[in-house]
Order: C-alpha cells, then sequence, then structure tokens
C-alpha cells in the first residue's frame, strides 16, 4: 500500500508540474502577444500617422550619424494649429542631443526673430517661416539663420500638449516667478502640473517681465518634464493613450525605427540639460515690432550649437 501511495504521489506531482508548466506556457504565450500588439500599434501610430518627411533633411546623413552614434540637432515647433488655419510657430527650440558625454541642450529662438524667410524670398518674423511653407520653410529657415544642420523636426500642436501632458500622469516644473493666467495661480517653486495647468503655464507672456524668454524657459521646462516622465514610462495601460495623443497630434520626420535607436543609443543625453535664450534687441521697422539679433549673437549661437558635436 506504501508502496501504491508513492506512486500515486509522485504521478500527482508529475502532473501539477505538466499543469503549471502549461499555465506558464500560456501566460508567457499571451503576455508575449499583449506586447507585441502594442509593439505593433505603436509602429503602426509613427509609421502611419506622426511621419513625415522634409525634402529640406538630407535621412541618409541623418542614419549615418545614428549609425556612429554622433551628436543630433533636432527642430521643436509648438504649432498653434485650428481648423482652416495652419497656424505659426510660437515655440522654435533647437534641441542638440550628445549621447557620447549624456548631456542635451535646448536652444530657444524667439517667434519675432527677424531673418530671411528661406524659399519665401521675404526678411520677416522667424515664425512666419511655418506659415508661409510648414515644416519644410520652418527647416530651411532655422538652418539658414544659425549655419548649421537639422536632422530631425518635432512638429507638436500645442492644443495638445494638455492630452499629452495627461498621458504621461502629469509633469514637475520648477517655476521662478508666481503668477495667475486665467484660473489658474502658480506659486513658486517645484510644482506637479496637469494638462491644463501645463497649457496655461507656458502660454503666459504678458504678465511676464520677460515676455517672450520666460515663457520659452516655461516651454522648455514643461518638454524637460515630458522627456523626463517619456524615458522612465513604463505604465503599459497609458502607451495606448500616449499614441493616441501623439498620433493626433504630433508630426516628424523620425520614423519608429529611428525612435527605437534614439531611446536605446542616445537615452543618456536626458541627465544633464543646458538651456540657452537667443538674445536681441526689440525694434520697430515701419509698424512691425521685431527682435533684432546681431551677428556675434548668432554666431557664439552657432558655435553652441557646434560645440556640442566635437
Amino acid at each position: 500500500m506504501r508502496r501504491v501511495d508513492k506512486k500515486r504521489r509522485q504521478r500527482r506531482k508529475s502532473n501539477w508540474k505538466k499543469v503549471s508548466l502549461l499555465i506558464l506556457g500560456i501566460v508567457i504565450v499571451g503576455i508575449g502577444g499583449f506586447l507585441f500588439s502594442i509593439y505593433s500599434d505603436i509602429k503602426n501610430t509613427v509609421n502611419d500617422d506622426l511621419y513625415e518627411k522634409v525634402n529640406s533633411i538630407d535621412d541618409e546623413v541623418t542614419q549615418q550619424k545614428i549609425n556612429n552614434q554622433t551628436p543630433l540637432n533636432i527642430l521643436l515647433l509648438g504649432v498653434d494649429e485650428r481648423e482652416y488655419d495652419k497656424g505659426r510657430s510660437d515655440t522654435m527650440i533647437v534641441m542638440t542631443l550628445d549621447p557620447n558625454n549624456e548631456r542635451m541642450q535646448m536652444i530657444s529662438i524667439p517667434r519675432d526673430t527677424r531673418t530671411d524667410i528661406i524659399g519665401h524670398g521675404t526678411v520677416d518674423k522667424i515664425n512666419h517661416s511655418y506659415a508661409f511653407g510648414g515644416s519644410d520653410m520652418a527647416v530651411d529657415t532655422v538652418e539658414n539663420f544659425l549655419d548649421i544642420e537639422l536632422d530631425y523636426y518635432i512638429k507638436v500642436n500645442m492644443e495638445g500638449l494638455q492630452q499629452l501632458v495627461n498621458a504621461v500622469d502629469g509633469v514637475t516644473v520648477n517655476n521662478k516667478l508666481a503668477f495667475k493666467n486665467g484660473r489658474f495661480t502658480f506659486p513658486e517653486g517645484e510644482l506637479e502640473l496637469n494638462g491644463r495647468e501645463a497649457l496655461a503655464f507656458v502660454r503666459m507672456r504678458k504678465d511676464d517681465p520677460k515676455g517672450d524668454a520666460g515663457r520659452n524657459e516655461r516651454q522648455r521646462q514643461v518638454i524637460e518634464g515630458l522627456i523626463q516622465k517619456g524615458a522612465s514610462f513604463s505604465g503599459v495601460n497609458r502607451i495606448s493613450d500616449v499614441m493616441g495623443v501623439l498620433g493626433e497630434n504630433v508630426n516628424t520626420n523620425m520614423a519608429f525605427a529611428d525612435m527605437k535607436r534614439l531611446m536605446t543609443d542616445y537615452r543618456g543625453a536626458r541627465k544633464n540639460t543646458h538651456t540657452y535664450q537667443v538674445q536681441g534687441e526689440g525694434d520697430f521697422i515701419g509698424d512691425i515690432w521685431y527682435l533684432i539679433v546681431a551677428e556675434q549673437e548668432v554666431k557664439k549661437v552657432h558655435e553652441m550649437i557646434k560645440g556640442y558635436h566635437s
């Protein structure tokens, strides 16, 4: 009887092992299928909804840079687009990623900066380049203004900023100026902002003693907050929300494969962030107010960007 009981126990133990392995296998296959589904959805969203080629950027040159893991220049365009109106790029930031020294630089170009609008044959405010010729003309104009080579552009509809901040569950900023904008009050210090608050935070300009410079600094802070959240993002259940927002509000010449490479090879660049605002003097030409940027300042900014590539 003891031998029979022992054999039964062994068979039961063996059966439970088989059942456990079967359950484990089903779970692994299920998770794998779920992750593949997410991966496939993200890939399709990026390549079908976000991707938009611009002729002014040489993709082959950019690919060589990525393969060699050399620094990249990315133009961030924040555009207020509305129905039947292309809008203007109220935010222009040249972001340089240096993976070798694990650093990132963001340089804001004030929207009223007077410069040649490449492809339009006029001298005007730099933010008009997007209104006249879309992302292509904006890229050409910024490249000419600073004598640099851009590798990517990312255009974000500022109306979608609110949704994006909510999708990543808020951002953290360090507010240097206490102010009120509409029904929102922003005291000095570290603040946790939801989508509506973030949009009000970046849009205030008239009550800021620094004007556009102050607003641009707040915009850079929110972008930094989104980058930090995105780099540490682990909420699988929120990924579809984020991709939905991006698909409706973002365009870029960055394909899905490029994003994967940036996430792996350039991830460390976010560890050290440096920011700067292009400086100039405001003046009227006729009835229009411009920011006049001296050649010496343009050269300085060019060298700042070039320095990240050495």
